[in-house]
Parts: C-alpha cells; structure tokens; sequence
C-alpha cells in the first residue's frame, strides 16, 4: 500500500483544482491507476483516498447492513457518507478538481492557499487556517495526555514509596 505523507501549501486555482506533489501522484498512480474517492471530513477538510483505499473503508461500514434497519446512528452515517463522497482522478499533471460543493464545505477557495496533509492512506485537502486550529487541538491533546501520564507515574511512586515506608527527606 502506498504511503502518503508530508504537507504542503498550494494554491487553489481559479478553477477549483489542487496540484499534488510528485510523491503523492505517484502514490495515488501506484494504488488506483489515479482512481480517486473525495470525502467530506467531520473535521471540516476533504479526504482524497485511493479507490481501493475507499472502497475498503467503505466495505467495513457495511459489513453489518442488518444494522441499518434497526439503527438511526447507523443511517445517519451512512446517509453522510453518501452525500459528502465523490468519485474523481488526478490528472496526469497531478491535479483534482474539487467541485464547488466541496469547497464550500471545506471552507476551500479559489486562488487562495491550501494545505495538502499526508494522511497515510491518502492525502487530506485543508483550509490552512482550520489546519491551524486542528494541529493547535492535537497539540492541546498531546500535551494533556502527557501531563496525565506524568500525574499518574508520580502518583504511582508516591503510592509505591509510602507502602515502602520510605521517608520523603525533603
């Protein structure tokens, strides 16, 4: 599977397309012969996926369609998925066209700079200032996370310590 990584600012032309770097369309060449799925993310970015890549995605959602009768959740995601999902393929020049819906929803305009992310098993299309402020909520995360680590192994020493009887001599 090809891996998609790195980020890179670009500008959206006036024609609503992206060009990817050279590493990213050779991934998505090797993956689907440039066979694409562009999906609107909750995080309020685009998604580009290799079309196997979605349709694999895809394949795990609906391993239990039984759910979908009974589950309104299950609907609701689905109904989502559909409606911000679009087949494309990039061009032999490396660009996507994203059509106007998309960018709308992505807060996406053209002639202005966007942030391509690699995101593993695709590439993710952003408007660099919502980029901002999701990296500043995975930092915020990360930092939390860390801080609740270090908490807990302190508190685990403190813990280990006084079953010890050891004397703190501060």
């Amino acid at each position: 599977m090809p891996f998609f990584c790195g980020q890179d600012k670009c500008l959206m032309d006036n024609d609503g397309r992206v060009r990817l770097n050279s590493r990213h369309v050779e991934a998505f060449f090797s993956a689907s012969s440039g066979e694409i799925f562009i999906h609107g993310l909750p995080e309020g970015a685009l998604a580009v996926y290799p079309s196997g890549t979605y349709h694999e995605i895809r394949k795990r959602e609906l391993s239990d369609v039984g759910k979908l009768s009974e589950s309104i959740i299950s609907r609701r995601s689905l109904r989502r998925f559909g409606a911000l999902t679009l087949p494309g393929k990039v061009t032999n020049q490396g660009r996507i066209s994203i059509p106007e819906e998309f960018r709308e929803y992505a807060g996406l305009t053209p002639g202005e700079p966007v942030m391509i992310i690699g995101a593993e098993i695709g590439v993710e299309i952003w408007n660099i200032h919502r980029f901002e402020e999701e990296m500043n909520a995975i930092n915020l995360y990360w930092h939390q996370k860390d801080r609740a680590e270090i908490n807990d192994s302190i508190g685990m020493a403190a813990n280990f310590t006084a079953e010890k009887g050891v004397k703190n001599e501060n």
